[in-house]
């Protein structure tokens, strides 16, 4: 498991930037218990090793104009690497697309699309997305409303899973 190659302070470093990334360096040095220089160091090494990807503000998609968040599952006519890396590729390229995932199963790929509004949305799904070289069939479920939004991965658990095997 590549987490038991960090040491407790380092996990926890983690877990502290991943609740509340704006914090100062001397707050977070002191919520693991280390002084500032060395912890800085850590964080840099953090981010050096691809531990950290990136600091990010959460920004509220509704309070921008973005009305419609929808979850689109797309089948693709053939699943050969290529084919996959290309559409990988044009979902990068789609401002709409926020998320995109390759799943196993009956689906080929789960985007998590924002639209400002209804019209726009069927706009991008019927004259970029479904017109899109080897995509065979797309199903759409528009959000309602969401119960849970977690970045990161769940640090008790990996904590407690790395107590077990020790």
């Amino acid at each position: 498991m590549a987490a038991s190659r960090l040491d407790p302070i380092d996990r926890k470093i983690l877990a502290e930037l991943q609740a509340d990334g704006r914090m100062t360096n001397v707050e977070l040095a002191k919520r693991v218990g280390i002084s500032a220089p060395p912890c800085l160091r850590r964080v840099r090494t953090l981010e050096e090793q691809g531990y950290i990807r990136g600091y990010h503000a959460e920004v509220d998609p509704r309070e921008l104009g973005f009305e419609v968040q929808v979850f689109a599952m797309v089948g693709l006519q053939s699943q050969a690497e290529a084919d996959l890396s290309a559409f990988e590729s044009r979902c990068r390229a789609w401002p709409l697309v926020r998320e995109c995932h390759m799943l196993n199963g009956e689906v080929d790929f789960i985007l998590k699309c924002v639209a400002p509004d209804l019209s726009t949305f069927q706009r991008f799904l019927t004259e970029e997305l479904t017109a899109a070289d080897n995509v065979a069939s797309v199903k759409t479920s528009l959000v309602i409303r969401g119960a849970k939004d977690e970045p990161g991965v769940p640090f008790d658990i990996l904590e407690a899973r790395l107590s077990q095997s020790a």
